[in-house]
């Protein structure tokens, strides 16, 4: 009893100093210093219509925002992990999909291994603006265009922090803000609030195909909804996929509770009794050898003789 009473102790002493440790950790990871991404401001969350337990994607605007990235943010960023045949079925049918995939001019090898351009098929990744990153770079005045494959993942805030950088372009300059020739100011951008990527969206600024207008907001809000949907094309089918389990998560809990009980019937049930057999005990005196513990034995009574009278 002693013996479980210091392991009792030396658990809850290791416990209290790793906790202790933690908390120490944290609070000078947090209260140490500023960071440069506490002076720029910080997004708000807005009520996109996906975000809920059980609210899909809409793929009218995930459409609309193909169109915005096609006509305005392909021309610098990549998504080379989407490929062409990821749209049908979800915002284009397969026609529509292989003419997308046809417009696009994809760099390849022909049978000498020459570098050529042929238009694109549908299991192609859609084509980079550039050809490495330094040509993407040299074109952008130092700075790297990044891949919106899976930026949503990639930046805290995911779509509530892309759309305020595509519209927190209207904030004036601070004074003393130092901003380059070919940049800009952007309350919402963690770099010291200054952004190689000038203002992209405007009003009017391209014109939808179903007629919705194009306003700043819509826009952002559209291609947003599209980098969502990229960035996790499974989104729909995993929310799907829950609420299937959660139905048959009960059914299958009362299934394994009932089996339990059988499985574990006899040995929760079970009873072992030891006796002790006269003539086999064993002294400290006795010169015999010390006899094996004692066995379970089990007491077989006979049924008691007829008598015939």
């Amino acid at each position: 009893m002693i013996w479980r009473c210091r392991k009792t102790a030396k658990f809850v002493l290791f416990g209290s100093l790793a906790t202790g440790a933690g908390v120490l950790l944290y609070s000078l990871e947090n209260a140490g210093g500023s960071r440069a991404y506490d002076f720029v401001v910080h997004p708000s969350a807005l009520p996109w219509s996906h975000n809920g337990p059980m609210d899909a994607i809409d793929m009218k605007s995930v459409r609309r925002g193909y169109q915005v990235y096609k006509q305005v943010c392909a021309a610098c960023h990549s998504m080379k992990y989407i490929r062409y045949n990821h749209f049908v079925d979800k915002f284009m049918t397969s026609d529509e999909a292989k003419t997308e995939a046809a417009e696009a001019m994809i760099p390849d090898l022909d049978d000498e291994g020459n570098e050529i351009l042929r238009p694109g098929m549908l299991n192609d990744h859609m084509p980079r603006p550039y050809k490495n990153n330094k040509a993407a770079a040299a074109a952008n005045s130092g700075a790297l265009p990044p891949d919106l494959s899976l930026i949503v993942w990639a930046r805290e805030g995911a779509e509530d922090y892309i759309f305020h950088l595509l519209t927190g372009y209207a904030f004036d300059t601070p004074a003393g803000v130092d901003v380059d020739e070919g940049k800009a100011f952007n309350p919402y951008f963690p770099n010291g609030s200054v952004i190689a990527m000038p203002q992209q969206l405007f009003d009017e600024g391209i014109e939808y195909e179903d007629g919705t207008p194009a306003t700043m907001t819509q826009q952002a809000k559209d291609v947003c909804t599209f980098l969502r949907w990229g960035a996790e094309q499974w989104h729909d089918t995993r929310k799907r996929w829950f609420w299937k389990l959660m139905t048959v998560m009960p059914i299958l809990l009362v299934v394994l509770l009932y089996g339990k009980r059988h499985v574990w019937a006899l040995l929760k049930s079970e009873k072992v009794i030891y006796r002790r057999i006269p003539g086999r005990e064993w002294t400290p005196d006795s010169t015999a050898p010390k006899p094996p513990k004692d066995e379970p034995t089990l007491k077989v009574i006979a049924p008691p003789k007829k008598t015939i009278v």
